[in-house]
């Protein structure tokens, strides 16, 4: 990138509607390879995608399947899981899509499926976390947990450890899907299953989203002795139907401006096939490494963020 591209695209981040919005991704991509990733570059390769029955996921699951991949729809409907495969199907015909249910809000659920794929797939070479949730008003999974925490923080934490012996025959990738909306929140140490203070979706969802972003490098630290590498992005302002459900004034606003689900997906597509595989521990977007702060306010330390780690870690039974 040249010096004159880095400017404009640090200048786009830190007006956020220039960079969350289409308009910041038009910019961006003049400067991409356009062989990048290479068409047929995951031929061969075995792709998980939860959360993949629409918007992002969806996207993600076309495209990386158009790249050659086998990839597994891991959803909580078996039924709009299938639905999504026949859509996909008319637009990427022959690719080797497979369905399989999975509520990842659920402890127990993951352990099982999670066993499961790890009999039937040796090998994973990519692993995507998008499944999400904006509950209103708060909502606790099966487990007891509040349930944007445990759909986006304490289950892909836990599917992640189940599938480690795949992931690590391959050198797997592991990308989890964030939000720029955690800009805005500190790491609710002393009260990481929000049951304090007037509850909110958006603010649960965007609470989640800080505690996913703060624990990945410590994600990226624990998986690193096995050659995989955990990388955690943020798409942007995307046109999705969890957006027009949870958000509709915000959507009805800026609905003009809004990523399509395609674009939205890109850095997630590139994360998981470019070459070589990028660093690991990181947050990006638009295929670039973004600061995971620009408010003093939301800055954590060190210890708050072993502390936050520790609970996740208590939490999924893994210490």
């Amino acid at each position: 990138m040249s010096q004159l591209s880095s400017l404009v695209d640090t200048a786009l981040d830190r007006t956020v509607v220039g960079g969350y919005t289409k308009l910041g991704y038009a910019v961006r991509r003049r400067s991409w390879p356009a062989d990048d990733p290479r068409p047929g570059s995951m031929s061969g390769r075995t792709v998980l995608v939860t959360g993949a029955n629409s918007g992002l996921g969806k996207a993600t699951v076309a495209r990386l399947a158009a790249l050659g991949a086998t990839v597994h729809l891991l959803v909580r409907d078996q039924l709009r899981g299938e639905a999504a495969r026949r859509d996909i199907l008319d637009d990427v015909p022959g690719a080797e899509l497979l369905v399989s249910r999975l509520d990842v809000s659920s402890l127990d659920d993951v352990r099982v499926a999670g066993a499961d794929l790890v009999r039937r797939l040796p090998r994973v070479d990519v692993l995507v976390h998008n499944a999400g949730v904006m509950p209103e008003p708060r909502q606790e999974s099966v487990d007891g947990h509040e349930l944007s925490l445990a759909t986006h923080v304490l289950g892909p934490l836990l599917l992640t450890e189940v599938l480690r012996p795949s992931l690590a025959a391959a050198n797997g990738r592991v990308v989890q899907v964030s939000s720029g909306g955690m800009y805005a929140q500190a790491l609710p140490v002393a009260d990481s299953e929000y049951v304090h203070g007037p509850y909110k979706g958006a603010t649960a969802y965007a609470r989640s989203k800080r505690i996913q972003v703060a624990v990945t490098p410590l994600m990226q630290e624990r998986w690193r002795p096995d050659g995989i590498t955990v990388h955690t992005m943020h798409p942007g302002w995307v046109d999705t139907p969890g957006m027009a459900a949870s958000l509709p004034l915000f959507h009805k606003l800026t609905g003009p401006l809004l990523r399509t689900a395609e674009t939205g997906a890109d850095t997630v597509v590139w994360l998981a096939a470019t070459r070589p595989t990028p660093p690991g521990g990181r947050f990006w977007q638009d295929r670039r490494t973004r600061p995971t702060h620009y408010l003093r306010s939301t800055r954590e330390s060190e210890v708050d963020q072993q502390a936050v780690w520790a609970y996740c870690l208590t939490a999924t039974g893994l210490i």
